[in-house]
């Protein structure tokens, strides 16, 4: 089944960067889209990016565009978060999810209820 880690989390100063790693295990090659999500305290779960099997990427989250960029390493079966320029209001659990998708299309939004596999998150914490 699919399994998801993620890792790279820590504690930087504002201003600072940080790069976060989704290992990704049991897709068989079926088609699918892994996105990452962060909660703060206190607020609800935001949907940052996405990334296809297929490389396409979407950038959802006004707050982070120009700041953090989504990659992969299908050959590792890895993807990443780069995080630049961190803010303190970035601080929060940052996880990694995984829906499958019938083609390769990107979503037009990004749901939390459409993502069945989640990862159990990393801290991030950015200090001022």
């Amino acid at each position: 089944e699919v399994q998801l880690v993620e890792s790279g989390g820590g504690s930087v100063q504002a201003g600072g960067s940080l790069r976060l790693s989704c290992a990704a295990s049991g897709l068989n090659g079926d088609e699918y889209a892994i996105a990452w999500f962060r909660r703060a305290p206190g607020k609800e779960r935001e949907g940052l990016l996405c990334i296809t099997r297929s490389g396409g990427t979407t950038n959802y989250a006004d707050a982070v565009k120009g700041r953090f960029t989504i990659s992969s390493d299908n050959a590792k079966n890895m993807v990443y978060l780069q995080m630049n320029n961190l803010k303190p209001e970035d601080t929060a659990v940052y996880f990694c999810a995984l829906r499958f998708t019938i083609g390769t299309q990107a979503l037009p939004a990004l749901e939390s209820s459409e993502f069945y596999y989640w990862g159990q998150g990393t801290q991030v914490t950015v200090s001022s």
